[in-house]
């Protein structure tokens, strides 16, 4: 009895320690957060009830943004921080942080219990109940079990239905076999579910590591939507995507349908490539280093990428089931690779006149290098193999590019302008700096057009901008995101044992003064795109810093104004005759109404649930058809040196066949290359 009760003993003293040391540490990481925030963010909010209100907010939909296991109770509770949070972080009581770690727990293992419940119920899909789908923004909480209960039960029972008419589009065929088809999908559906709720329960690898993080970035999103707190591991994640190569095993994964982490794609030239026994659709069991294993079963895709990039395990054993079945266990070290997205080609359209085609991901860098060559340095190879084919002009596609290296942005701006200021920075404490190409004479002279779209932002927007204020390229497309600011990624203590912050510390101008801060690069001719309307631009961020403008350059040389007019003309009859550009504006208009604004209810039946989602299938296939079967008629190429690279590696000529195929489809290339055609006549030299 008394080894029992010491035993007991031991095991509280040892929770109690390790929770007192998980506190400090979290303590420690808030008061060097709110340090760090006062002393280097651009705009830092000041530590009062107004931040207390708005953090609690941004930190509750972090944690439930669809609030599905939080209940009316639990947000009660939370309530009494609702202007109390500025009084702990100034009083360094951290310890309010442990009641939504707990809560959130009860109620994911809970949500599990319900939803497990309903295995043993027979369900009813008769119509005695309706499906009622609104906006985020009109949820709310679950008074009770009982509310809870009637949202699983109708969820899983719609995902049901669902997956009966995605997998058989013939109603009297579902119908004929539908208890057989719905005993086997039901458990399948409810497990599907649990897998999600496990997911939340290891995220970042435990639910305290989650809501812990979660809490810091709602207070740097305070400050503003652009500002992050960084693990170790998403830190390493961060600038990997930034940079031209990494230590990497050449390994991208992905879910699939059952909830199984897979291997989706395989470098080229990466050490799962060399070691010749890894292969596409393999699925991954486990991942193990000497000190650590992630089984993988109801595990996230983004929680496999956080262990793999983790610069302690360079080495892992991946456990692979392949899909003979026969399992394998295989070790791999890490080497370096580049990074495929990263990378840029130029290509040949010859139509009127021949003109160069390049695709910029991402302003990405080299970060080992000692001069930091990267994006701008690949482009300026590009563009030498592609004045060797005598090109008239130049489409530069920024399209869905987030940004990346300003230094990249202002290299590749100096490229194309004749020495001149590029853009003002402006700090905190209100100074400011302009960033200046020194360099004499421009690496390409001829005419240029920057496609953009809604998902183009930050040092992609700096090298738009800075090619309309020139008057060097005509930019088309949609309307930019809006982000005008730099950020900075900071230790939060001097051994970096705390973790980091990506902090925005500055503001960029356009040379003429203004921003586009929250507003975008507006382009010289806009273009229809499915994704107006979706709201994802940052000025409908929380929080986004506000538009505003500055002194411009007093001087700069401007070069003589494009005929932007006559060309606008042109486009918009090409396009209103256009039935693809046509369909994407009834694809969009599709998409706002069956998602985005969709608030009906129906009631729960196969029949209802079925005429619904035939319905939209059979539009968005309608509308497509035109778009998918689309087909240029310029003609795209390699210049010579790169089709000589290519014929020495199958793989890559396969690759090759496939994206000169999606440019000769892509209408949005189409329309750039004729409004390129039409400057060229009117405007041959800029």
């Amino acid at each position: 009895m008394l080894n029992r009760l010491n035993i007991c003993l031991i095991t509280l003293l040892t929770f109690c320690f390790v929770n007192g040391q998980d506190e400090n540490m979290f303590c420690d990481q808030l008061l060097a957060l709110e340090t760090m925030v006062k002393t280097n963010h651009y705009q830092p909010k000041t530590v009062n009830d107004s931040l207390s209100t708005n953090v609690l907010d941004l930190f509750l939909y972090t944690l439930d943004g669809d609030k599905r296991l939080f209940t009316k109770d639990d947000i009660d509770t939370f309530e009494k921080d609702r202007y109390s949070i500025d009084d702990y972080i100034k009083n360094k009581r951290c310890d309010f942080i442990n009641k939504y770690i707990m809560r959130l727990s009860e109620r994911i293992e809970h949500s599990k219990t319900i939803i497990s419940s309903l295995e043993t119920e027979t369900f009813d899909y008769s119509g005695k109940d309706t499906l009622r789908f609104k906006p985020n923004s009109k949820f709310r909480y679950f008074k009770d079990d009982t509310e809870a209960k009637r949202y699983w039960s109708k969820r899983i029972r719609y995902n049901i239905l669902y997956a009966l008419v995605e997998n058989d589009s013939v109603l009297e065929d579902i119908e004929t076999n539908f208890s057989k088809l719905e005993t086997d999908l039901k458990p399948k559906l409810i497990q599907k579910e649990l897998c999600k709720l496990e997911e939340l329960q290891n995220r970042l690898g435990s639910i305290e590591n989650f809501v812990k993080a979660s809490f810091f970035n709602a207070y740097l999103h305070y400050n503003d939507p652009n500002s992050s707190f960084f693990s170790p591991t998403e830190k390493e994640i961060f600038e990997n995507s930034l940079s031209n190569d990494q230590l990497s095993f050449g390994i991208i994964t992905a879910k699939n349908d059952n909830g199984d982490i897979i291997i989706a794609h395989i470098t080229p030239g990466s050490a799962a490539f060399k070691e010749g026994d890894f292969e596409v659709n393999d699925v991954i069991k486990s991942l193990q280093t000497d000190t650590k294993t992630l089984e993988t079963y109801c595990v996230s895709n983004d929680d496999v990428l956080a262990f793999t990039s983790d610069r302690n395990h360079n080495t892992v054993t991946f456990k692979i089931k392949k899909q003979n079945g026969i399992m394998k266990d295989i070790e791999l070290t890490k080497t370096k690779t580049k990074i495929e997205e990263n990378t840029v080609s130029g290509y040949i359209i010859e139509s009127k006149s021949k003109v160069g085609y390049i695709n910029i991901p991402s302003f990405y860098s080299d970060f080992e290098s000692p001069n930091g060559l990267g994006l701008a340095n690949d482009v300026a190879k590009e563009l030498y193999k592609l004045q060797k084919e005598n090109i008239e002009g130049l489409i530069l596609d920024l399209r869905f590019n987030g940004g990346g290296s300003m230094k990249e942005a202002a290299d590749l701006s100096g490229m194309f302008i004749n020495r001149g200021p590029i853009s003002i920075l402006k700090y905190n404490d209100g100074e400011t700096y302009t960033i200046r190409d020194f360099n004499r004479g421009r690496l390409f002279n001829k005419p240029i057009v920057v496609l953009v779209n809604n998902y183009s932002a930050s040092a992609s927007e700096f090298f738009a901008a800075s090619m309309q204020d020139y008057n060097r390229a005509i930019i088309v497309g949609s309307q930019t995101h809006g982000k005008a600011s730099a950020q900075i990624i900071l230790p939060l203590d001097e051994d970096e044992r705390l973790g980091y912050s990506k902090l925005t510390v500055e503001k960029f101008y356009r040379v003429t003064g203004q921003s586009h801060q929250a507003q975008g690069v507006v382009p010289d001719i806009i273009l229809p795109n499915i994704y107006d309307g979706f709201r994802t631009q940052e000025q409908y961020e929380a929080f986004a810093l506000k538009n505003d403008t500055i002194d411009a350059v007093k001087k700069y040389p401007k070069l003589k104004a494009l005929p932007i007019n006559e060309l606008k003309k042109k486009s918009q009859l090409r396009v209103s005759d256009d039935i693809a550009f046509t369909g994407i504006q009834d694809l969009n208009q599709l998409i706002l109404d069956n998602y985005f604004n969709l608030d009906t209810e129906y009631l729960l039946t196969l029949k209802n649930v079925y005429n619904k989602i035939i319905t939209y299938r059979n539009q968005w296939q309608s509308i497509n058809q035109p778009i998918n079967t689309h087909v240029s008629d310029f003609m795209v190429k390699n210049s010579a040196f790169t089709k000589e690279i290519v014929s020495f590696n199958d793989d890559q000529k396969q690759i090759n066949e496939t994206i000169l195929k999606d440019i000769q489809q892509d209408i949005y290339i189409e329309e750039a290359q004729a409004i390129l055609q039409d400057l060229l006549i009117l405007n041959p030299l800029n």
